[in-house]
């Protein structure tokens, strides 16, 4: 399996700065998150965002129409209809052709699930060639605050693309690619509320923390940190197993743009893994992507030239669930510039 290109699509920007300004952000979250600045649309709408991410990625790569044999569309938040089918939408404004699209809703994991997906897909039956893999979100009020919802963590819009195919062209190989589960730290989202009937009727905007701590209350702290770890380094070690090499051999590092407070504690201390090998600079610029991450990281290593052919990359994503997938990635050459904003 090949990456044949990487793109994000962005409109806009809003700095930590003004945030604290006018009172959406506070002084504890802006240095937590260690955020200089937001991804914000200026009023596209979250599948809008991925069909500007999706006709970038196939024009840059030359990718015809019918060439994809499968669309996966990962979302997180709401797609602006309810009752309505994204991935269709964007096949319409984007592809246009007649192959199965399809909606993955896997939180932020939902880009690497994807990815998943498709790989199978692909190899699944002779004849099929290439997927076309988008994620898009618009994280706004009053459903979500994108400042305070998620304590730690700072949330942006944007729409990602990849393309992925059996053709041994593009930027990248994919060495190896494990996902791990442990429906067991479900509750950790769901906390003590009801179920509801209707979106947003227990409270609004959403507030992640209060979910986390009444499940960290009844489960015990220990437990979580013990689950969390365990599978994450189950996947890395599936992952780099898989791909034959270790950390060491690993360039570059495509992690979830979470706040620099997690990162350093989920990834950076643990792996021992120098910030300049990642892609945070970039993505504390833009925040937390929802389901997007790990394109948009792509897209990035791919516009700024960074990448040498050899070199390895690892991809990491986690979601609510919980989920965790790893990608090894070996870049092959010079990635057709996908990237904007």
């Amino acid at each position: 399996m090949y990456i044949a290109g990487a793109a994000v699509h962005l409109e806009g920007r809003s700095t930590v700065e003004e945030a604290l300004r006018d009172g959406r952000c506070d002084e504890r979250t802006a240095t937590r998150s260690g955020i200089v600045s937001v991804a914000v649309s200026a009023g596209a709408s979250a599948p809008e965002l991925a069909v500007g991410a999706a006709r970038q990625v196939l024009r840059r790569t030359r990718t015809h129409p019918a060439d994809i044999d499968l669309l996966l569309h990962a979302t997180v938040q709401y797609q602006g209809h309810d009752l309505w089918a994204p991935a269709s939408y964007i096949q319409r404004y984007a592809v246009g052709n007649r192959c199965p699209a399809i909606e993955v809703k896997q939180l932020s994991n939902g880009g690497m699930a994807a990815l998943e997906l498709a790989s199978g897909y692909l190899t699944g039956a002779p004849g099929r060639t290439a997927a076309l893999l988008t994620t898009g979100d618009v994280f706004g009020e009053p459903g979500f605050d994108r400042w305070r919802s998620d304590p730690g963590t700072v949330y942006g819009d944007a729409g990602t693309a990849l393309v992925v195919g059996r053709e041994r062209t593009g930027f990248a190989r994919l060495r190896s690619l494990v996902t791990v589960s442990d429906a067991d730290l479900e509750r950790m989202h769901r906390g003590r509320d009801p179920f509801s009937r209707v979106p947003f009727e227990v409270r609004q905007p959403i507030d992640l923390g209060l979910l986390q701590r009444a499940f960290i209350e009844d489960t015990g702290r220990s437990y979580s940190v013990a689950r969390i770890t365990a599978g994450q380094d189950e996947t890395l070690k599936r992952a780099l197993a898989e791909a034959d090499c270790t950390l060491a051999d690993i360039s570059w590092f495509v992690l979830p743009n979470f706040g620099r407070g997690r990162l350093n504690s989920a990834f950076l201390r643990r792996w021992s893994i120098p910030e300049e090998r990642t892609t945070w600079q970039w993505g504390r610029s833009v925040g937390h992507l929802g389901a997007g991450d790990q394109f948009a990281g792509l897209a990035f290593l791919a516009e700024s030239g960074r990448v040498r052919a050899g070199e390895l990359g690892l991809l990491f994503g986690v979601g609510a669930g919980f989920t965790w997938s790893c990608a090894v990635v070996e870049f092959t050459g010079t990635a057709p510039k996908a990237a904007d904003g």
